[in-house]
């Protein structure tokens, strides 16, 4: 690791097991000189068994046009949308409500989130995942 010198960081959020040369990814590797299909391969091996969730990756780019990746866990609106078993958020927060959760689903969110929440402990975290829910129209319960 020491000695390569990072060119470039990605951040992008792609359906597990789903990642093609397509737009967006394939333009934003292939602008830094990244072997695409062998990214895309890497990455369908490693979120096969997360299939359905969007998970977030962040890509470090080397000079040598090398590449290191992380998975992040899903997005906590995509967690609370699966939770509250909805499409989609509200237009509106303050005065459309379009689901709820129990406490029990922010804490089970919370506890999965905990590595990419900049929280101290799991109460913390779910006030977060909970500020997140009344932002989209969710309604928190219990």
């Amino acid at each position: 690791m020491a000695g390569k010198k990072v060119t470039a960081l990605i951040k992008l959020q792609i359906e597990a097991g789903k990642a093609n040369p397509a737009p967006p990814l394939g333009p934003a590797l292939g602008s830094h000189g990244v072997n695409i299909m062998d990214f895309c391969k890497s990455y369908n091996d490693a979120t096969k068994d997360k299939m359905g969730q969007v998970i977030p990756v962040e890509i470090t780019v080397y000079e040598d046009r090398s590449f290191d990746y992380i998975l992040k866990t899903p997005p906590a609106a995509a967690l609370l949308l699966k939770a509250a078993g909805i499409k989609k958020g509200t237009d509106n927060p303050l005065t459309h409500k379009v689901g709820s959760v129990t406490s029990a689903q922010v804490r089970e969110i919370a506890e999965t989130k905990m590595a990419d929440l900049s929280a101290r402990d799991v109460e913390a975290g779910m006030k977060i995942i909970a500020g997140t829910a009344r932002s989209m129209g969710i309604t928190v319960e219990g």
